[in-house]
Order: C-alpha cells, then structure tokens, then sequence
C-alpha cells in the first residue's frame, strides 16, 4: 500500500528520529575530536566531509552543533530536510541539478559568518567514496577548512544502494574520528585545486579505514 505523501511527510522524519536515538543509545562509541578541538574552541568556521553511506550517525551525536547540510529540492530531499531539524541541523536546500548555486552561496554565507557545514562529497548519486570538487569550491569561496569525518562500526547493515549505505547493529562498537584540517592555498589555481582534492580524497579514505579496522578490532 502506497502511503500518503502528507502522511509520509508528518510520520517519516519523527519515525526515523526516535528509531536512531533509540539505536545510539546501545552503542559504545569512541569520539576521537582532537584534531577539530582547536576550531571548536575558536569557535571558528568548519566544513566536514563525510562519505555519504556513514552519515547516519551523525546528527544524533552533533546535530547540537547547528550545522549547515545540504537537502536536495525533492520530495526526498524535504523527508531528509524534516528529519535533520529534529536533531538541530539546518537543512539548505538544492543539489547539482536543482538550486545547487544559490545552495552553494547560502553555504558559503553561514561558513563566513563562523557557522559549520556537512558535505557529503560523494553524493548524491556517486561514484561511491569519489570526492567531488563541490566541497573543494565551498572551501575556496569561504576560506574555511574542511575537516575530514569518518565513522566505522564492529557490526552493521548495509544497504543495497549505491553508497551502501550503513546502519550499525544494535550494541555494535563504533567509532567518530575527525582528521587534520585542510586548507585551500589562497589564490589557489585550477591544478592545486585538484591535487588539494586528491589530498581530501585520499586523507578520508584513510580515515575510514582506520575507523573501521579499530571498530573491529
């Protein structure tokens, strides 16, 4: 039976929410924020990449924080956008096909005025754990550091979509770690911001690989 968009729309995000509070609070989880402590206490601008497939976390353990996070314009997009309020994120609407400008500038505008952004820099429809250079843009028009994030867990779900996706099972040992930020040269041209890309890349891919082989260990 097909449900109700409306109905959909006002259950969905709540539904969700309580089932991932309900989800974190049997974890053990490991926070290791040393290498993002300093900006914090700055209170400076972050902008945090993360692979789309291990975000679920997330918004139950930092959504306090009111980070800025990017929502597509679709009817997915607006559960997504619902659901991110209820743990305090602040959705910005638009992607790569819809809005994506104006969201671009709007993110851009929160960085410069010392807020925080989530980016998932593979998404939204991949290649699985490929940066793209959106967040590599956002970093040159705001000036602010991106900070690789990265969550891994001893026993989870994964989802037959593109990013396989990942729920951790219940009483399962996970750990959050935050990598050293990385900063665009100014006046940066066209090949340092690729190889800065490359260097986002490849330092969130060796973040998830340590996160996931401690989780396990």
């Amino acid at each position: 039976m097909k449900i109700p968009a409306p109905l959909l729309l006002g259950l969905g995000p709540a539904l969700g929410a309580l089932a991932l509070r309900a989800l974190v609070t049997t974890l053990r989880v490991r926070r290791e924020e040393a290498a993002v402590a300093p900006l914090w206490a700055a209170r400076a601008p972050v902008i945090y990449a993360v692979w789309h497939g291990r975000i679920l976390l997330l918004p139950r353990l930092y959504g306090r924080r009111g980070s800025h996070v990017l929502a597509s314009r679709s009817r997915d997009g607006e559960l997504v956008a619902r659901w991110m309020t209820r743990f305090g994120l602040v959705p910005v609407r638009g992607s790569s096909t819809r809005g994506g400008g104006e969201a671009l500038r709007q993110l851009a505008r929160a960085l410069r005025e010392g807020g925080e952004v989530v980016v998932v820099p593979d998404g939204p429809t991949g290649p699985r754990e490929v940066l793209k250079s959106g967040v590599i843009a956002l970093a040159r028009l705001s000036g602010a550091p991106i900070v690789p994030t990265a969550v891994g867990a001893s026993r989870e779900w994964r989802l037959r979509s593109w990013d396989e996706f990942r729920i951790p099972k219940p009483f399962a040992r996970c750990v959050v770690r935050f990598g050293e930020p990385i900063r665009i040269p100014t006046g940066a041209d066209r090949a340092t911001l690729e190889a800065t890309r490359k260097d986002v890349e490849a330092a969130l891919q060796s973040l998830t690989w340590q996160v996931d082989a401690e989780a396990r260990a």
